[in-house]
């Protein structure tokens, strides 16, 4: 989707769809039989909306003012969503000029620019007609807001970029789907920009560099694992910042065998990869003056005669053994080979934020509105914490400490994958990680079980989340 910023309401295009409010300055420039009607309607704190009378513009909709300044519940966005089910024209015109909270401007950009992507685009389903899709966004501010607004458009617009990406990628039924398709896809889209270079694992190379978890939950599979690191250089010095994603492009459980319902999304096991490879095309179109690097840790975890068994023991790349005593917690085996295997790559690591689909136990803990954020550095929790403030893709803090010590005993190898006790299930997750990271390096991990998937009408498709999170603590960080 291409964008445009105006500031005199005659460069608006014809046959447009107003997006406004009822105290808009457009309205002087403008002679529109239905305009009365409708601002009264909406001053009245409702919805007004029409594709009659409304001339020279296709629809016009007024949206009640106090929705322009909801920075908690997002009901700027309630109010969009149903209106772009059928959209009425090519060109969205977004009034800005009361879009004064930045996190509710941000927030709706983002959301105008994902539009872009729908499961029609990939093609798996017979469509009699093509849809009107939007095109174009224009936003129309106040000469005095236009500086501000452009570069909200410009980097909003890069990380919805990133965003897209990561949902296409997603979305794509997991047959298709596999280690090795991820792999490439991610190398197809990164050849675009010249900062970005790929370095892949394959599965020879995993063994031999001793990413003992990472083999055993993809060894498996007929469709072998890979390792697959991202570089950016947006700068030529300075410490690295890393991120790790959970790639299980499809979670059967393993010999710990899921039920029917539960193995139904387990295609978006893999976001955390997906937005790992978002993250670092955002980071490649702005252009950042930093050093990244992203790490994919992708494999199947399926049944078949050499997959991995509860009981088994696997040796990480950091030499510390791991007791297998549940098959279907597989995501936190290959997160702790990655981040192991990322800190070795570059000690000198500013930090290493990790994320993945881990635990149905956040979901109960916190919804699906709020990312589960575990850490024990300080000054990296509150950085992260404002960044989720700033951009509306929030995070809520867990407790890591070793209280929880417990829950990763074995009483054969270093540390087992689940508690015994089926108790503090997400945190006890992240207790096991934390092991595979220095403790010179700042380290945090992110659940975002619940925020990975965008759930509407009973469906759900991936979300983009926690690209904007992540991107915003970048941004605050240069």
């Amino acid at each position: 989707m291409e964008y445009r910023l105006i500031t005199r309401p005659a460069e608006v295009l014809p046959g447009a769809h107003l997006i406004s409010h009822a105290g808009s300055p457009l309205w002087a420039a403008f002679d529109i039989p239905a305009l009365a009607d409708m601002i009264a309607h909406a001053n009245a704190g409702h919805v007004a909306d029409s594709r009659f009378a409304c001339a020279p513009f296709a629809r016009i909709t007024l949206i009640p003012g106090s929705a322009w300044q909801d920075a908690l519940t997002d009901s700027l966005l309630t109010h969009l969503r149903p209106l772009f089910k059928s959209p009425a024209s090519e060109e969205v015109v977004l009034d800005c000029t009361s879009l004064t909270e930045n996190r509710v401007r941000d927030s709706a950009l983002r959301w105008f620019f994902n539009l872009d992507h729908s499961l029609d685009d990939l093609g798996l389903r017979k469509r009699d007609e093509q849809q009107l899709r939007v095109k174009t966004l224009c936003g129309f501010s106040l000469p005095e807001q236009q500086s501000a607004l452009s570069e909200a458009f410009r980097q909003q617009h890069a990380v919805a970029k990133g965003m897209l990406a990561a949902r296409r990628l997603a979305d794509i039924p997991s047959e298709t789907c596999t280690p090795q398709f991820v792999t490439e896809e991610a190398q197809r889209l990164c050849a675009q920009y010249p900062a970005l270079k790929c370095e892949v694992l394959d599965e020879k190379a995993i063994v031999e560099q001793g990413l003992g978890l990472l083999h055993a939950v993809g060894k498996g599979a007929s469709r072998p694992p890979r390792l697959l690191a991202i570089h950016y250089n947006g700068a030529e010095t300075g410490p690295v910042r890393s991120y790790v994603g959970k790639g299980i492009t499809f979670d059967t459980g393993g010999l710990w065998l899921k039920e029917g319902a539960g193995m139904y999304t387990m295609k978006y096991d893999m976001c955390g990869a997906a937005n790992v490879l978002g993250l670092m095309l955002s980071i490649a179109e702005l252009k950042l003056p930093v050093r990244v690097m992203g790490v994919l840790a992708l494999a199947e975890n399926a049944i078949g005669p050499d997959a991995m068994q509860p009981g088994s023991v696997a040796r990480a790349c950091n030499g510390l053994t791991v007791e297998i005593n549940n098959t279907d917690a597989e995501g936190r085996l290959v997160l702790a080979d990655a981040i192991a295997w990322a800190s070795q790559r570059h000690p000198q690591t500013q930090y290493i934020i990790d994320m993945a689909t881990l635990t149905g136990a956040v979901v109960k803990a916190l919804g699906y509105e709020l990312s589960g954020l575990m850490t024990q550095d300080e000054p990296l929790r509150s950085a992260l914490t404002q960044a989720g403030d700033k951009s509306g893709d929030e995070v809520w803090s867990l407790p890591l400490d070793k209280r929880l010590k417990k829950q990763t005993e074995s009483a054969i190898a270093d540390l087992c994958n689940t508690p015994t006790n089926n108790a503090a299930i997400s945190a006890s997750a992240a207790w096991l990680l934390h092991h595979f990271c220095p403790s010179d390096i700042p380290w945090a991990h992110l659940d975002i079980s619940g925020t990975a998937l965008w759930r509407e009408g009973g469906r759900s498709v991936a979300s983009g989340r926690p690209i904007p999170l992540l991107m915003q603590h970048l941004l605050d960080d240069l």
